[in-house]
C-alpha cells in the first residue's frame, strides 16, 4: 500500500536520494550563465520612498469602500456590508458569531455543515470578542471598519490561546498553547475583526490539493469533486461558502493565489517579508477575500509597519507612494500559452478588455529560466520544509513518523537535497530577481500578467485519496507552472477570479484566476489593477460571479436569530 511504502521509504536515505534525482532537481548544474552571480539567501527588496511621504488619505471607512450594488451578480457580504449592518443595529456581531458557530464546530457530536474548514474553535473566545464588540456598536465607537467581521486563520500563523499544528496530527506535547499573536493577527484583533479559529490547511503546507487526511479535506466549494487548492485550502473555502469576508493565509509556492483561483476568491501574496518575518526565504503571510474591497481592508490593516520586527519595520505604510504609474501589462507569450486552452482564452479577454477598453499598454517580455528557476524554488523550500520539520518533533531521529504517508516521501526527498544545488538555486534567484528589476526599472508600473495556474482546477481522482493522502509531482509541478516566481523573487501577486469552466466531473463550473505579478512594494497598484478585473467579471464576463452551491447566507442567518432575540447561551452552542 502507500501507506507502507511512504513509510519503507522515510527509511531509505539512498531511495530519497534516487527520487530527488528523478524529480530533475539537479538540472541547474548543467547552466553554465550561473557562474556570473552570487547567491542571494532573501528576497527581500524595501523600496525606497520620498522622505515626506506619508499613508495616503484613503481612509478605511464605508465611503471609500462601498457595498457592490444589491443587483451585483453572485455578490458576497462584504466587510463594509457587516459595519453598516452594525452600525444600523439591524445586525450585531454577537448575533453573526452565534450563528456561525454551530456549522463550523467539529467538537459537537453532529458536526458543523462547514466544520471541516476548521482544526480549532474556541468558542469561549469567539463570543467574549463578538459580545465586546456588539457594546462598542452600542456605543457608538467601533474600533474599525472591520470590528465585528467574522473572520479566521490559517493554522500557521499563531493565535493568542490556540496551538499552531501547521495541519499535522494534534500533538499537546510539541505543539504548546501560544502565548502571542503574530503580527498580521495582532493587527486584524486590535481592529476588532472576531476570530473564529484556525483553519485547515495541507500538513505543512506541502503540497497544492490540502489533501488532509489528519483533520479532512476540504471539497472546493464549486464542486465538491474538486479540490479546494492548498495550502491555504481551509482558509479560500471559508471565504468561498460565504462564511467570512477575509481569513489570513500563507503563501510559499502559490498556497494563497491557487486556492484563490480553484475557489472563485481574492488573495494577495504581499512582498517577502512585508507583513513578518516567517523565518522562510519563499514564505509570506497575506489574507484572501471575498471582494477587492475587503483585501485591501485585510492588507492595509495587517501591512503596517511592525516597529519591533527589524526588517517589517523598514517598510512604508501601505499607500504612502504618492507616484503615479503608466497602465502596463508585461506577457511572456510563451510561458503564457502553457496554459490549458480554455484558460488560456479567459485570459486573453481580460487582457483584451485592459487594452481595448481600460487603456492599458500591452508589452512582450521575456525571462530566462523560467523552468529551471520553478525547479530551484521547489527544491528551496522542500528543504526549508525539512529542516523546519526536524526541529520540531520529539524524536529527531525518527522525524518523519507523524507525518502523512505522502509528505513521508516528500519532506524525506527534500531533505536530501546537496548543498552545492541549493547554492545554484540561490544563484538563480539572484539572476532571476536582476532580470525582473531591469524589467521593472524599463518599464515603470509593470504588472507581469499571467494565469495563476495552466490548469482547469485539480479533480479528486479517488476517495480513497481523501484517506490516505497523494503525491502526484506532476501535477503539483504543473499547477505551479506561474506562481513560483514571485516566492522564490519576493515581489507580490495578487489573483483575482475572471471566469468558469466546464467541470470534468462533478456539479458545478470550475472557477479561473488570473494573476498579476509586481515590483517589489507595488501592492496599492496590483489591488487597482484587481478593482478592475473584479469589475470585468461583475459586469462584463457573460452571466457575471457566479457563488458556489453550498454557499452560506450568515446575515440572513443572523438576521433571522435577530428577529427571534439571541437566546442562546455559550452551553447551547
Amino acid at each position: 500500500t502507500f501507506e507502507l511504502t511512504s513509510r519503507s521509504v522515510s527509511k531509505l536515505g539512498f531511495v530519497q536520494k534516487l527520487l530527488w534525482t528523478n524529480a530533475g532537481f539537479n538540472a541547474l548544474r548543467n547552466l553554465k550563465h550561473l557562474k556570473g552571480y552570487t547567491e542571494r539567501w532573501d528576497p527581500t527588496v524595501i523600496p525606497l520612498v520620498d522622505a515626506d511621504s506619508s499613508p495616503g488619505d484613503r481612509r478605511l471607512d464605508s465611503e471609500n469602500f462601498p457595498i457592490l450594488p444589491e443587483n451585483t451578480p453572485g455578490r458576497y457580504h462584504s466587510v463594509t456590508e457587516y459595519h453598516t449592518l452594525y452600525l444600523s443595529g439591524q445586525l450585531t456581531p454577537l448575533a453573526v458569531a452565534e450563528s456561525l458557530l454551530p456549522i463550523i464546530r467539529r467538537d459537537l457530536k453532529a458536526t458543523g455543515r462547514y466544520s471541516i474548514a476548521f482544526i480549532d474553535t474556541h468558542v469561549d473566545a469567539v463570543l467574549e470578542a463578538a459580545k465586546a464588540s456588539t457594546l462598542r456598536y452600542e456605543k457608538g465607537t467601533p474600533l474599525s471598519i472591520l470590528d465585528g467581521v467574522p473572520t479566521a486563520i490559517k493554522d500557521d500563523s499563531d493565535v493568542k490561546g490556540y496551538r499552531t499544528t501547521q495541519g499535522r496530527k494534534r500533538n499537546d506535547e510539541v505543539m504548546k498553547i501560544v502565548e502571542e499573536s503574530s503580527w498580521p493577527v495582532q493587527k486584524w484583533e486590535e481592529a476588532g475583526a472576531v476570530i473564529l479559529g484556525k483553519a485547515n490547511m495541507h500538513e505543512l503546507g506541502a503540497d497544492t490539493t490540502n489533501n488532509n487526511p489528519n483533520w479532512g479535506t476540504p471539497r472546493n466549494p464549486h464542486n465538491d469533486q474538486y479540490y479546494t487548492g492548498g495550502s491555504s485550502g481551509g482558509p479560500a473555502y471559508i471565504v468561498s461558502a460565504g462564511l467570512c469576508p477575509i481569513v489570513l493565509g500563507s503563501d510559499g509556492g502559490g498556497s494563497i493565489r491557487l486556492p484563490s483561483s480553484y475557489c472563485g476568491v481574492y488573495g494577495l501574496k504581499p512582498s517577502h517579508n512585508r507583513l513578518e518575518d516567517t523565518e522562510s526565504t519563499v514564505t509570506v503571510s497575506g489574507p484572501l477575500a471575498a471582494t477587492i474591497a475587503d483585501l485591501e481592508i485585510a492588507y492595509r490593516l495587517a501591512a503596517a509597519p511592525n516597529p519591533d520586527d527589524p526588517t517589517c519595520a523598514l517598510f512604508a505604510p501601505p499607500q504612502s507612494n504618492k507616484r503615479s504609474y503608466p497602465k502596463i501589462l508585461g506577457i511572456y507569450k510563451e510561458w503564457f500559452e502553457r496554459a490549458d486552452a480554455p484558460v488560456e482564452t479567459l485570459c486573453h479577454n481580460v487582457i483584451k478588455y485592459c487594452k481595448d477598453k481600460l487603456g492599458y499598454e500591452i508589452v512582450d517580455i521575456t525571462i530566462p529560466y523560467v523552468t529551471e528557476g520553478q525547479l530551484a524554488e521547489s527544491f528551496t523550500i522542500l528543504t526549508e520544509m525539512a529542516v523546519r520539520a526536524r526541529a520540531h518533533v520529539k524524536n529527531p531521529k525518527d522525524w518523519l513518523k507523524d507525518l502523512n504517508p505522502a509528505n513521508k516521501v516528500l519532506i524525506g526527498v527534500g531533505a536530501q537535497t546537496p548543498g552545492v544545488d541549493y547554492f545554484l538555486a540561490q544563484q538563480l534567484r539572484n539572476m532571476l530577481m536582476q532580470h525582473l528589476a531591469f524589467l521593472y526599472q524599463k518599464h515603470p508600473g509593470l504588472i507581469i500578467v499571467t494565469p495563476t495556474t495552466p490548469n482547469s482546477g485539480w479533480p479528486i481522482a479517488s476517495e480513497g485519496d481523501l484517506k490516505h493522502g497523494i503525491s502526484d509531482g506532476n501535477m503539483t509541478i504543473r499547477n505551479m507552472e506561474y506562481v513560483w516566481m514571485a516566492n522564490l523573487c519576493g515581489n507580490p501577486a495578487i489573483s483575482c477570479p475572471i471566469g468558469y469552466v466546464d467541470p470534468v466531473k462533478g456539479q458545478g463550473r470550475i472557477p479561473i484566476g488570473i494573476m498579476g505579478m509586481g515590483e517589489w512594494g507595488s501592492e496599492d497598484l496590483l489591488l487597482n489593477w484587481g478593482r478592475e478585473c473584479e469589475g470585468y467579471l461583475n459586469e462584463v464576463y457573460p452571466g457575471g460571479r457566479q457563488r458556489p452551491k453550498n454557499w452560506n447566507d450568515v446575515v440572513l442567518m443572523a438576521g433571522v436569530k435577530m428577529g427571534a432575540g439571541s437566546k442562546s447561551g455559550p452551553s447551547e452552542l
